[in-house]
Order: C-alpha cells, then structure tokens, then sequence
C-alpha cells in the first residue's frame, strides 16, 4: 500500500524549501494563506504564463512534503522558463496553516483548494505583462485546475491526473495493491456518499476514513473529472507517464475520451513526479526523494509546445 499512501498524505508533514537563484523570480501572497513563486523570463513583450497546482497533502510549491523533496514543480517552471513561459507555482493553504498552527482537518473541504486557485487566476488576470494564462494541474491538482480553468484560463495542462471519482480510485487501487480491502472500501465510500459519514471501516482503511477527513473526502468526492473536463472550451492537453505507479495510463484515457478535441500524449518511462525510470518500482520510489533529479525533457517540451502553440 506505500504508493496509495503517497497519493493520500493528507494533511501532516513539513515542506523544503529550494531557492532560485538563477531565475527572475519573485514570491507573492496572492491570498492570507497563499505564498508562492513567480519566474519571469526576460522578454520584450507579453509572455504567457503558466499557474502550476500541486497534487495531494500538503504539498509546496516546489511539489515537495515531509519526507518526499524530489523538486518536481519547480524543475518544471524552470523548464518553462528557459523555453520563455512565465510561471506561477504555490504552496497549498494547508502548508501555511501548518507552520501557523492553525490547521483544523475537519474543516477543510476540496472546495477550498479550488477557491485558492481561482484567487491565483483572477490575480494574473489583471497583470498586463501577460499575454495569456494557462493552468497546469498535477495529480489532484488536475482536478482543482480543470475547475478553476472554468474561470476564464486560456488553456488547461492536466499531468496525471485521475479520470475517475476520486473514491473510483481508490477502489481500484486498493483491488490491486490490498485487494482484502477493496470491497470494504467500497462499502464505506458507498455509506459516505449516502450519508455524509462512514462508520464501518476497516482499521487498514483508517487513513482515508478517519472521521476528521471524512467531510474533505465526502467533497472531493462530489467532483468527477470527466464531468468537469468536458465543460472547458479551452485548448486542453493531457499527458500522463508510463511509469507512473500511483495514476494508471487508463485514467488519461478516460480523460481524453471526455474531452476527444484535448491534445493527449504519454510519455515513456516517465513517473508520477516527472522522472525517467529504467529499472523497476524500488528504484520508481527512490526517485521521490532524489531532489537534484531532473524532471524529463519531453514533458517541458509538450507543455511548451503547447502553450506556445
């Protein structure tokens, strides 16, 4: 079960921070509980710019967490930049409210991670050294990106993300990895969906089911990608790894088969944190805490070809 873990760290944990040197760069408090980072490469007219969103727990915006520091976010908006795409990557609220200490799990929703990233988008709406704005959304973030792109982006990047229900994810995760626990699991989404709570959960299940997540469960639930895909009228792209052990290929197929116009491309040997894998699922999750691994050249060239399309 270690990889379904890594995908559902929730809420506990600290960030590393990683600096910019090199980079024209300039932190941002776009919102009380958003701090974030914006590289600009030097140009002599508008550039696009890009709107990075991490995936699950809490995640910075260098897309490291307590015990997993890989830099796959910020080697990816430096990849950007060299190919002149501004960027915008952020801390997820949850960071800020822990080194406030004024986390409270049982109150935060998925709604709130939507409504963070549609406050980052109305904010560069109204910075004019912009041309256009794309949205990037990674693992959860996806999701939280597909839906704020609603707002009026100008182009949607989902990398790997899930095609499914996010409670469709588990289930299917866990038929694989613990299948004891699947049918349980199932039951439990079910009483969840019904109900608003769960009670009869397996201890194995505890990490997803305990009563303090539940509510924030219960509203990712209420979310489904291929529903939310199919509103955007925008220029879509979906790519996805096929190294990635903790989102299958087949969730950007459903994606894509919602969204047939998207553009779509799988990347060989590439993992869930943009790396290059050769070998086999020890080395795969060694390389989340590899920091100075770089992130794969063919994923910086889709998205900015892509963007600058």
């Amino acid at each position: 079960m270690k990889h379904l873990f890594l995908i559902f760290l929730l809420f506990f944990g600290t960030v590393a921070a990683a600096q910019n040197e090199k980079y024209n760069s300039e932190d941002l408090s776009i919102t009380p509980l958003i701090d974030g980072t914006l590289l600009v490469p030097e140009a002599s007219g508008k550039l696009p710019l890009a709107i990075i969103i991490g995936g699950s727990g809490p995640t910075d915006r260098n897309g490291n967490q307590q015990m997993v520091v890989n830099n796959s976010l910020k080697f990816l908006a430096e990849g950007l930049y060299g190919n002149g795409i501004a960027t915008f990557r952020y801390d997820k609220r949850i960071v800020k409210q822990m080194k406030l200490r004024s986390i409270d799990e049982k109150n935060i929703r998925f709604d709130d991670f939507i409504a963070d990233a549609v406050a980052v988008l109305e904010y560069f709406k109204k910075d004019k050294r912009f041309s256009k704005i794309y949205i990037i959304g990674h693992s959860q973030g996806s999701l939280v990106g597909m839906m704020a792109a609603q707002d009026g982006a100008d182009g949607f990047v989902s990398i790997a993300g899930a095609g499914q229900e996010i409670d469709d994810v588990i289930v299917d995760q866990l038929a694989k990895q613990a299948p004891g626990l699947a049918d349980n699991a199932r039951t439990s989404f079910d009483d969840l969906r019904a109900n608003g709570v769960a009670y009869n959960y397996s201890p194995g299940l505890a990490s997803i089911f305990r009563k303090e997540i539940q509510p924030f469960i219960f509203s990712w639930m209420q979310y489904d990608p291929k529903v939310e895909i199919a509103k955007l009228h925008i220029p879509v792209l979906i790519i996805n790894g096929d190294r990635d052990i903790q989102v299958q290929v087949s969730e950007a197929e459903l994606l894509k088969n919602a969204k047939p116009d998207a553009e779509y491309k799988i990347i060989p040997k590439m993992n869930h944190i943009f790396k290059e894998i050769e070998g086999n699922d020890l080395e795969n999750s060694k390389s989340y805490n590899l920091y100075n691994l770089p992130v794969m050249p063919e994923l910086i060239e889709a998205v900015s070809s892509f963007i600058k399309k």
